[in-house]
């Protein structure tokens, strides 16, 4: 299993429990999207730059 496929599946695991314990729908999507979003917002910009030119990469394949 790729990397990427190993995240998504995280993501859902993640979404059902929040559902599961009466979290509400929007709850769960500000949940999912915005911790991937804080983490990328706390990277130094040269960890950025690594993180996009080593995603640049692999979609070259």
């Amino acid at each position: 299993m790729s990397n990427g496929t190993k995240v998504a599946v995280g993501g859902v695991a993640v979404a059902i429990v929040l559902l599961i314990l009466g979290v509400p729908l929007w709850g769960v999507l500000l949940v999912l999207i915005g911790v991937p979003a804080v983490g990328y917002l706390l990277l130094d910009p040269s960890q950025r730059r690594r993180l996009r030119r080593v995603s640049r990469k692999e979609l070259r394949r």
